[in-house]
């Protein structure tokens, strides 16, 4: 069972709720006062620790809305084509806009977002605030407390600059009284970068405390950071650093787990060499929230006892993603898009009662399908074979796949799980906000535009060969291989060209990431959300016509999302102006 001795969210988390008052005055910066605590006793070696495990439990979200959610499944995914918002039409029917790209500006998880993510920045401020007042904080220690708040102070406003775009930028240095009137501006990457360089500079390798950030995960941030401007040469050399010399906080040397699945399972908590940046989650601390509350929607449909959560079918794999698993006869991708070709197309059991004769896909699959998505015949980790429909909502609305990330175990019921609440599905395993294979294949990105493609190559096929070890496939009951798996190294002539290359590394962060709220970024980042979401609308809206007919990606304006209206009536709209389109 997972506690709190270690650097878990804590009942001290409520310190940081008192301490809104101390950065900011207003709405979009504060939530209301459990209590009173003066500035004398908040500013001590005790109560600026109490006052940073509050920033960083706002990693996971402060208002319990799971549009705060740090996996960003409803806005890194879902818009990127990753899964279908699932359940049925009317069951939180505001994420029906959010996939459809017609969300607006009142949207209440997008305001949730914004309040959760600048909360977290308010608290990190009045960290840095207490630490100026404080008199009985060594300068060292002062150094290290300081570099783990702008650490996680870069990440909130990283996560609002690559949702908005244009945002306030907000520091420890701006008096209360004139929060209200800074505007938005999209010219902040210098500031989050400082604040990266900063926790860089000032954060020790290894941590005491799981949980903690370290100097290596700065690294990987700020190289991530210099990807999305299209630095790449500076992008490049932050990850050849983290790649050669980087540790977990725990002094492991980075690199992939062998068997892909252990990095979504609670088991291997602070103890994988994969986990570069993590949300710490807990149980049985008296609140669900101290769990993975975001994702309590986010199992299969109606299971019993026979599956996770018993609800509630949310977050659904694509046809587009589970087709994007096919590989051909040289266990390669099919880079050109045939995937969808009706040829090779995945056989699903779509519309077809559970108790019908099912014939399942017998052609060639990366093995990583079956770690990702739930499919009918199919072993769902320790539970049952997915039996198809019966544990799906509505098929010809959302399709017949189920998600499988960070999903529990049965056999971790009650001990890796909080059942609390009014759900079985509140699970404990941490959030990865970076891992090993994403600073890979970001690194690969960085290679191609430096002209270096054979390192590039190196990089992709290091993720695909711990994909390529068979002994950690998902078996049937004997021992068999549960699908026709097959996955090979990339050969040099698909890293002969800088088109190619990029190509591959681009696929090859789909397959490897999906699900984990990168995709609608990633496509965003590289110009193409235009072209490859509307592809995906055309090719899901054939199958799922309720949910996706007429709907559209517009380029200039669903690239970021709108300001929160409920933000501008508090700010004025001579402070914060709308982004394009909104």
């Amino acid at each position: 069972m997972k506690t709190i001795n270690k650097f878990k969210k804590m009942s001290v988390c409520l310190i940081a709720l008192t301490l809104a008052g101390i950065s900011c005055k207003d709405d979009f910066l504060e939530v209301p006062p459990t209590g009173s605590l003066s500035n004398a006793q908040l500013a001590t070696k005790q109560g600026i620790d109490g006052a940073l495990i509050g920033a960083y439990s706002a990693l996971n979200g402060v208002f319990g809305n799971r549009g705060e959610a740090p996996n960003l499944w409803e806005w890194g995914s879902i818009p990127g084509g990753d899964a279908n918002k699932g359940t049925d039409p009317g069951d939180y029917s505001s994420i029906n806009p959010i996939q459809r790209y017609e969300m607006n500006a009142l949207d209440g998880d997008n305001n949730a977002l914004w309040r959760g993510r600048y909360e977290g920045i308010s608290r990190c401020n009045a960290v840095l605030n207490l630490l100026a007042q404080a008199t009985d904080v060594n300068p060292a220690d002062a150094k290290e407390i300081s570099a783990e708040a702008r650490m996680l102070r870069g990440h909130f406003y990283f996560d609002l600059k690559k949702q908005y775009n244009s945002i306030p930028y907000i520091d420890e240095t701006v008096p209360a009284a004139d929060i209200a009137s800074i505007p938005n501006t999209p010219d902040v990457w210098d500031k989050i970068d400082a604040d990266f360089q900063y926790a860089y500079d000032n954060l020790p390798a290894t941590q005491d405390q799981a949980g903690r950030v370290n100097k290596w995960a700065a690294a990987a941030y700020m190289g991530k950071s210099k990807l999305y401007q299209h630095k790449y040469a500076e992008a490049k050399t932050w990850f050849d650093n983290v790649i050669a010399n980087g540790v977990t906080t725990n002094g492991m040397k980075y690199d992939l787990n062998k068997n892909y699945v252990d990095i979504y399972n609670a088991e291997n908590d602070n103890n994988t060499p994969e986990v570069v940046m993590d949300v710490e989650s807990a149980n049985n601390t008296g609140s669900t929230q101290n769990a993975n509350y975001f994702d309590d929607l986010n199992y299969p449909y109606n299971t019993g006892l026979d599956g996770p959560g018993n609800c509630c079918g949310f977050f659904q794999p694509s046809f587009e993603l589970a087709n994007s698993f096919r590989v051909g006869a040289d266990g390669l991708p099919m880079l050109d898009g045939s995937y969808n070709d009706p040829s090779n197309e995945l056989k699903t059991d779509y519309n077809v009662e559970s108790s019908d004769p099912f014939t399942p896909d017998a052609g060639l699959l990366d093995p990583r399908i079956d770690f990702s998505i739930g499919r009918r015949g199919i072993p769902y980790l320790d539970w049952i074979p997915h039996p198809g429909k019966a544990w799906i909502r509505k098929q010809d609305y959302a399709g017949p796949y189920s998600p499988k990330k960070y999903v529990y175990y049965k056999s971790q019921e009650n001990t890796f799980t909080d059942g609390s609440s009014w759900t079985r599905g509140y699970a404990i395993m941490n959030y990865t906000i970076i891992r090993f294979a994403d600073v890979l294949l970001m690194a690969a990105e960085a290679e191609i535009e430096a002209g270096s493609l054979t390192k590039a190559m190196e990089y992709v096929n290091r993720v695909r060969a711990r994909a390529a070890d068979s002994q950690y496939w998902v078996k049937n009951d004997d021992g068999t291989d549960a699908a026709n798996y097959k996955i090979e190294p990339y050969p040099a002539s698909q890293f002969a060209t800088k088109a190619s290359a990029t190509a591959a590394v681009r696929f090859e962060r789909k397959l490897e990431l999906s699900s984990e709220g990168f995709r609608f970024y990633d496509l965003v980042r590289w110009g193409i959300a235009d072209s490859v979401l509307n592809a995906y609308l055309q090719h899901e809206g054939k199958i799922l016509v309720t949910m996706f007919g007429g709907a559209k990606f517009t380029a200039g304006k669903n690239e970021y999302y709108p300001i929160p209206q409920q933000q501008i009536d508090i700010q004025g709209s001579d402070v914060l102006t709308q982004n394009p389109g909104y």
